[in-house]
């Protein structure tokens, strides 16, 4: 009797954990169904306070084109800012500065902020290394995120932006924190999304995926066109 007791006992553990390990499971599902769901859906400003927002730089053309947006978007709705760039890229976050610095957003400008990240993978980097450092990029990410704690990001292709989007998204499902995520995919992209772009586009990362050319639009119809912001 006491074999059976004890084997009685072992079954109701191990099903014990079965079960909390369905359950848990079965929350992140219905977590990421109704992220996705609400993902995409119009997005109604509930409260005039304004809004933290992480600004994604990059290298190239990508940082003169999020500076245009910027300099065309009611600032004083969006602050503090958080300007953030590859390790590697100090052009664009001197950009920032500049920019800041000549605004005539008084309150915005004192309260922004300059960081760098890790980046995924250099240029002529191999995909076997870029393992690596992926996984320190994601993990600056995370730590980046759980600092700011951003209402806003903004996004326009680089590849930084992809582990950052990945963690914002990965906090929406866990319900840790909702940061809605704002691509605009760059006006040099007019037959097809650039990777960033499509990987948000695909994975269903982004709420609002906005595209500069109407036959970008028709090819991914889940996109937003908003014509030539330059």
């Amino acid at each position: 009797m006491g074999g059976e007791k004890e084997w009685f006992l072992s079954m109701l553990e191990s099903n014990g954990v079965v079960i909390l390990i369905l359950t848990v499971l079965t929350f992140i599902l219905l977590r990421f169904l109704y992220v996705i769901h609400q993902t995409g859906k119009p997005l109604c400003p509930t409260s005039a306070k304004p809004l933290s927002t992480l600004i994604v730089l990059g290298s190239g053309g990508h940082t003169a084109e999020m500076l245009n947006l910027l300099a065309a978007l009611q600032k004083d709705r969006f602050y503090p800012r958080y300007y953030i760039a590859a390790a590697t890229d100090n052009m664009s976050l001197q950009k920032a500065r500049t920019f800041e610095s000549s605004s005539d957003d008084e309150m915005g400008k004192d309260k922004a902020e300059y960081m760098q990240i890790y980046r995924s993978r250099e240029v002529g980097q191999s995909y076997i290394t870029s393992v690596g450092t992926t996984l320190v990029a994601i993990a600056h990410a995370l730590w980046l995120l759980i600092k700011v704690r951003p209402q806003v990001i903004l996004c326009n292709g680089p590849g930084t932006c992809i582990p950052i989007c990945a963690i914002a998204f990965f906090f929406k499902v866990l319900g840790i924190r909702w940061s809605s995520i704002f691509y605009v995919e760059s006006i040099a992209r007019v037959k097809r999304l650039s990777l960033s772009g499509l990987l948000l586009y695909k994975l269903r990362m982004a709420d609002q995926l906005y595209v500069q050319w109407p036959q970008l639009q028709r090819k991914y119809p889940q996109s937003i066109y908003v014509g030539c912001l330059m």
